[in-house]
């Protein structure tokens, strides 16, 4: 690494978070840069992009008040880099990592780049072992396994920041060999009063004594949102894979992060691609998720459950389309269950979990949830085919059968899916299979003979 070199930098322009600059020192792309104005405040940035003849400085707060003509730049030879260390845990910072809960500075153990680190995939285990939520329809249909990358699709107005508290105050291991739990909850361009309302319950709930919380607000530069998660994984990185943590991070709104990565872009003037996004949207939030995972050899798990708002609930915008090819699997919210007040407002049929077969069953959960979870799958959807066809014929002109299944779909939503408070497992089981003997058995074709006998018929 060079000595930090100050240079009385020559501004050209600045276009919103951007500082152009003639080039007059060697620098690298990614490079650490401090801004010094006139009154000496500093501010910290990034080379963004460079040729021959000049320097884009992405400026990670706000470029009100710079000086082009009396602006100094100080190159600090290095990539951003942020100091984690077991110190963490407790504490509250804001998107570039700097503490804002009035306590000391972090004792930093190690500084590590906030890009990441590259992971040969050969080092990779397949994620296993349950991580329990306390909401049925994530841990009895949907579940999530250490070391998964699972988002949740929401909408504008739909209650995902309150699903988000519920579910960082709720996950617990139920392996209570599989080591310390901890959660880095990362809140990603939020108002004020949003990110108020998440420190208020982490800290009245106590989560935060094993949380690392970033806020970073909607009038915060677009810059510093784009920054905002990195810092976080690199916590997260830290406690997962250097101090053998589970960890798990909640990311909320991926969206606000995609429109930040999308102002800046055009600040640059590249080309845009689909909806005027970067065409590099894909591989950079891949740069994200990817960094979710469990490695051979070592205790720690870093799981990830980002959320986002899909633009007008459309399912096929950028953002949730090529957040569905990287992770896997998907939560949805809908809009119409949350009219009718039910809450969570999760539409079952729309989400998978595609590591949910490797955490679940005998050895993890319970031998008989994934053939429970496939048969309320299949009772649920045969339900929402029946609404269709009762609003053709009428209620009246269905069969018996058919009945059933169309009053099982209206108990599904209003006693499986709604709930409040938190379940274990066993009860959202329970409910399951109390819900399943108002069906006729010899419809229940996801079961076998010694469960119907088992669980529907002798109790029925």
């Amino acid at each position: 690494m060079r000595a930090d070199v100050y240079a009385d930098a020559v501004a050209t322009r600045i276009e919103g978070p951007l500082l152009f600059l003639k080039r007059t020192v060697k620098a690298g792309l990614n490079e650490a840069v401090e801004v010094i104005d006139t009154q000496g405040n500093v501010r910290l940035g990034r080379i963004a992009a460079l040729d021959h003849e000049t320097l884009t400085i992405e400026v990670l707060e706000s470029t009100a008040g710079l000086d082009l003509d009396h602006t100094r730049v100080r190159f600090r030879g290095e990539p951003l880099t942020f100091g984690v260390g077991i110190g963490l845990l407790g504490r509250v910072f804001d998107g570039v990592g700097r503490a804002i809960d009035g306590g000391p500075a972090v004792a930093a153990q190690i500084r590590r780049r906030i890009d990441g680190r590259s992971i040969n995939p050969a080092a990779r285990s397949v994620p296993t072992d349950f991580i329990e939520t306390g909401v049925t329809t994530i841990d009895l249909m949907n579940s999530l396994v250490r070391g998964q990358k699972l988002p949740i699709f929401s909408g504008a107005g739909l209650p995902h920041d309150q699903l988000a508290i519920q579910v960082a105050r709720q996950a617990r291991l139920r392996d209570v060999d599989a080591g310390e739990f901890a959660l880095v909850f990362v809140a990603i361009g939020v108002p004020y009063d949003t990110a108020e309302r998440f420190r208020r319950e982490m800290e009245d709930s106590g989560v935060l004594e094993h949380t690392v919380l970033f806020l970073n607000l909607a009038s915060d530069s677009s810059t510093q949102r784009l920054l905002a998660p990195r810092y976080a994984l690199t916590a997260a990185e830290y406690l997962a894979f250097d101090a053998g943590k589970q960890v798990l991070v909640l990311m909320s709104d991926m969206t606000n992060y995609c429109e930040a990565l999308r102002e800046v872009s055009a600040s640059h003037g590249e080309v845009p691609s689909r909806k005027g996004f970067p065409g590099y949207m894909y591989s950079d939030l891949a740069s994200l998720y990817e960094r979710a995972g469990s490695l051979r050899g070592q205790p720690g798990s870093l799981t990830q459950l980002p959320i986002l708002t899909m633009p007008a609930d459309d399912i096929t915008h950028p953002i949730p389309d090529l957040t569905g090819y990287i992770t896997e699997g998907q939560i949805v919210l809908d809009r119409d269950l949350d009219r009718l007040g039910i809450y969570p407002p999760v539409n079952v049929l729309p989400c998978l979990s595609r590591l949910m077969k490797d955490g679940t069953g005998k050895g993890f959960t319970h031998a008989d949830h994934p053939d429970l979870a496939n048969q309320l799958y299949a009772a649920y959807a045969r339900a929402v085919h029946m609404r269709v066809l009762a609003s053709v014929v009428g209620r009246e002109g269905l069969s018996e059968s058919d009945r059933q299944f169309l009053d099982f779909g209206d108990r599904f939503e209003r006693e499986l899916v709604n709930q409040q408070g938190a379940r274990s497992l066993e009860q959202s089981m329970t409910l399951g299979w109390q819900l399943l003997r108002s069906l006729p058995a010899t419809e229940l074709h996801r079961l076998s003979d010694r469960q119907i006998v088992t669980y529907i018929k002798e109790q029925g």
